[in-house]
Parts: structure tokens; C-alpha cells; sequence
């Protein structure tokens, strides 16, 4: 039996053993929320959340290395990477970033586990493109969040998974906050192999996935007149990580 044919076989025993996982750790959650009055947003996203997701990667045989994590800090970061593969949703709940709400897809809320999972860490749903005056309200909603809050944030510019093995263009969304909060921007890579990538499916190969931090960028003297030439200019700084680090 070839690695391909094995990976379809198992496919959906370990897509069901993900769902029930999901399923059970969400409600887990729920009850830790309840049992917190819902006030312990750190403590749900890190010790809860994250191992959920390391586990969720076990079930699929995914290792993931990360290669110069930046140390813990009580400074406020906009984090940024590629977005490749469903399974990157594991993988960065796994990274336990420290103190950070995540933008993510509001697609996803139509799965309950999902849903309840986001409440309980603080997800911020965004909407398609295709919705520009929504999507101002909701990066206006989040600005106002950190700066009130100081906690950190991770978001994709390229605003969905590109699975054609090339980087996909940045939009502004998060080059507008950092420079709106004048946080620095850590930007990161994510290398995952086309063996374990199941692209925009859910059938991840056995393999390892490895995350390379970067150092992080100033965005003190930042200013929106320059948004487009910063972010043209960090995706071409992503566009040499891509040709250092792509694998295969």
C-alpha cells in the first residue's frame, strides 16, 4: 500500500475522530468558561485551545518545528503568515501565540465546535471581499478591541488559503492596524510539504510542518499614506521566504 492510497483509507476514521475531538474539547471549554464566568480568555486560547490543536494534528501524524520563536513579551504584536492549507487552523491554535485574538473566516462558524471555541478565545469572524463596508466596520470594531485591551493579533493578509503553490497577494487589512496601533509586525512562514498539504480539502498526509518566525518589523513610523508600499514591500520579503523555505 503506497502513501497515498493509506492516506485515503484512514482519511475519514480520522476526520470523524477530529469531528468528535472538536466536539468533546469544545464542550470542555464551554464548561471552563462557565466555570469562569467566561473571564479567562488567555486561559482558554493557551491551555485549552492550543493543546486541542496539537492533539487534532496528532490524529493526522502532522509534527510541527518551529524555528526562532520570538521570546514571550507583554508588547503588543501583529503577527502575519502565508495561508496555504486547511490545516493551518491547527497549527497556529497549536503555537499557543502568546496573548493573541486571531482573525479567522466566519464561514467557520457555521460548525458549532468551531463556533464555541471562537467565543470562548475571542475570534474575530471576518467576511469575504466581496463585502468591503462590512469588513471596514470589522477591522474599525477590532483597532478600537486592542488598543483598549494591548492584547496581540494574528491575521493572514492574503486573506484566504491560496493552494496553488505560489503566494498569494496581500490585502491591507493588517498592514492598516499595525500601523494604526503602531504594534510591531512579526511575520512568520509556514512550510508544509504537498504530502501533508490537503490544500482547501481536509485529508492531511502524515509529515512535518515547519513554522520560521521572522524578525519583527517596526511599524512606529508607519504612517496610512504608505500602506501600500509597506505592504508590497513585506510580501516581497515573503515572496524570498517562500523561494527559501517552499517545500516541494
Amino acid at each position: 500500500m503506497n502513501a497515498l492510497t493509506h492516506n485515503r483509507r484512514f482519511c475519514r476514521p480520522k476526520a470523524a475522530l477530529t469531528l468528535l475531538l472538536m466536539s468533546i474539547g469544545s464542550l470542555v471549554m464551554l464548561l471552563a468558561g462557565l466555570l469562569t464566568a467566561f473571564q479567562a480568555r488567555r486561559f482558554y486560547t493557551e491551555s485549552l485551545a492550543a493543546p486541542l490543536g496539537r492533539l487534532t494534528l496528532r490524529i493526522w501524524g502532522v509534527r510541527v518545528i518551529v524555528h526562532d520563536a520570538p521570546p514571550d513579551s507583554a508588547q503588543q504584536r501583529v503577527y502575519i503568515s502565508n495561508h496555504t492549507s486547511t490545516i493551518d487552523l491547527f497549527v497556529l491554535i497549536a503555537l499557543a501565540l502568546p496573548n493573541t485574538r486571531f482573525f479567522m473566516s466566519g464561514f467557520l462558524r457555521k460548525f458549532p465546535p468551531l463556533a464555541i471555541i471562537g467565543y470562548l478565545t475571542g475570534i474575530i469572524w471576518t467576511v469575504p471581499q466581496i463585502f468591503p463596508e462590512r469588513r471596514v466596520e470589522i477591522f474599525r470594531r477590532a483597532e478600537q478591541l486592542l488598543r483598549n485591551t494591548g492584547e496581540s493579533v494574528y491575521l493572514s493578509p492574503e486573506g484566504r488559503r491560496v493552494t496553488g503553490g505560489e503566494l498569494g497577494s496581500f490585502n491591507k487589512g493588517s498592514f492598516h492596524l499595525a500601523t494604526a496601533l503602531g504594534a510591531p509586525m512579526v511575520p512568520f512562514y509556514i512550510a508544509t510539504p504537498p504530502e501533508v498539504d490537503p490544500g482547501m480539502g481536509y485529508c492531511a498526509g502524515a509529515g512535518q510542518v515547519d513554522i520560521y518566525f521572522k524578525p519583527a518589523i517596526d511599524t512606529s513610523g508607519w504612517q496610512l499614506a504608505d500602506l501600500v508600499s509597506n505592504k508590497e514591500r513585506v510580501r516581497n520579503q515573503f515572496l524570498e521566504w517562500h523561494r527559501e523555505h517552499r517545500r516541494g
